[in-house]
């Protein structure tokens, strides 16, 4: 039973951040493109784009940290200390971001001020948590059952090449959102912009996922052993198929599929991502079974995340349906 509960914990966890890489990842990637809009119209049409769902979308954030902290509390105490820097940058910045977003509207003396402020905010937050991915898949050092790095072990070539990547990708979800919500010379900017992050973050996640099996040796097995291989392959296949067809929705400047197909290479790397950790929560270290908590107080969480989530769910839903259609200048149609 608790190793059933283990996984279950597992999956929540990565279903909460997937859904704040999904929800959240748009809204950070308007800021890190939001310099590169041509006017004050077109910064405040994507600013009014994403008003309405920005600051409920970080709520799959909190479930997923704290599902970790509740669930797995060894995990929780051996990785929070080796990403210290990262995660006090990001979440300085996701506060700058959110200050700036409410800052902008009411002091339009400062507008400028508030724009950088929005650009650094949602930059810092994306760079931080691409290295944080990066710094956990890297491996870190555990002796007992407790941290036993440096406080710079998290910096490395392949840390900040997957905080590049994910600052790109999230570039791309911006733009590919803009799309989908606006029309006119912003969607005309958009188009303009994506077909330029489009390959960029093609070229980003090829280097990760040709990086990543190198990492350790088990990560390799995860992939290549047979017959691993067989179910494995499909997540590049699936990751080709998407590309071209993401590629003739721009061509065809279709404006709803390049934003879910965009969405769909982030979950092939969510898929990624767990078939080279499984079963590790810290990768060659602590797996999901040693980092669990008592099996009771799994089963007593696991009680209210089966009510409270979809209610979560459900007004998320709610709020992007009221405000499914096109922004205009005066905001939602």
């Amino acid at each position: 039973m608790s190793a059933d509960l283990s996984l279950i914990w597992a999956f929540i966890i990565a279903f909460a951040v997937f859904l704040y890489v999904v929800l959240d990842g748009f809204d950070l990637g308007i800021g890190i493109i939001f310099p590169t809009l041509k006017d004050k119209a077109q910064r405040d049409k994507a600013m009014n784009s994403v008003a309405p769902v920005w600051d409920g979308n970080e709520t799959w954030l909190v479930l997923g940290a704290g599902g970790l902290f509740a669930a797995f509390p060894l995990a929780y105490a051996v990785i929070l200390p080796a990403v210290y820097p990262p995660i006090t940058a990001m979440l300085l910045g996701l506060v700058l971001r959110g200050v700036a977003f409410e800052g902008r509207w009411r002091d339009p003396g400062h507008e400028k001020f508030w724009d950088f402020a929005f650009t650094a905010g949602s930059l810092v937050a994306a760079l931080c948590q691409g290295i944080t991915l990066g710094a956990l898949l890297q491996g870190i050092e555990v002796e007992g059952r407790n941290y036993a790095g440096g406080w710079l072990d998290w910096l490395s070539p392949y840390s900040i090449l997957t905080g590049v990547g994910t600052t790109v990708g999230y570039a791309l979800l911006g733009s590919t959102w803009l799309i989908m919500k606006t029309d006119g010379p912003i969607q005309e900017r958009a188009y303009w912009l994506s077909w330029r992050l489009f390959p960029a973050t093609l070229i980003l996640l090829g280097l990760v996922s040709l990086a990543t099996p190198f990492l350790d040796a088990e990560y390799w097995r995860h992939w290549f052993d047979f017959p691993n291989i067989i179910f494995t392959a499909q997540v590049p296949l699936l990751t080709l198929i998407i590309t071209v067809l993401l590629f003739r929705g721009l061509k065809k400047r279709q404006e709803y599929a390049p934003f879910l197909l965009t969405l769909a290479l982030f979950l092939m790397g969510m898929i990624g991502l767990g078939i080279s950790m499984f079963p590790y929560i810290v990768p060659e270290s602590i797996t999901i079974w040693d980092a669990a908590t008592d099996p009771s107080s799994q089963l007593f969480m696991l009680v209210g995340t089966v009510i409270i989530a979809p209610v979560i769910l459900g007004y998320t839903g709610w709020a992007y349906w009221v405000f499914r259609g096109k922004v205009s200048d005066a905001g939602y149609h």
